[in-house]
């Protein structure tokens, strides 16, 4: 089998001792980003597996929309990626 050549490991160990490869990563055409995406992307950054300039390129992220994603999972977990949380967890309208 042929290995492509890529910068950087192919494989990190996750906090809870699982594994995620390259090919854990979304498609670089994605375009319908749901919570476990961008969870992988910011797993991926966040644990080595691809650098924070190859995510912002590879899928077209602006640094803000990246941050935002970080900083949710950081502060609220992952719940806070889903589309429908964005008010619960952003302080959005209705919140009371």
């Amino acid at each position: 089998m042929y290995l492509k050549k890529v910068a950087g490991p192919r494989a990190v160990t996750l906090a809870d001792g699982s594994i995620m490869t390259r090919a854990d990563l979304p498609s670089a055409e994605t375009c319908r980003w749901v919570a476990s995406r961008k969870l992988a992307v910011v797993r991926g950054v966040v644990y080595g597996l691809i650098s924070r300039e190859e995510a912002l390129k590879r899928y077209r992220l602006t640094p803000e929309e990246f941050t935002e994603w970080v900083t949710a999972v950081t502060e609220h977990g992952e719940e806070a990626l889903k589309a429908t949380s964005i008010q619960k967890f952003r302080g959005g309208p209705g919140i009371g």
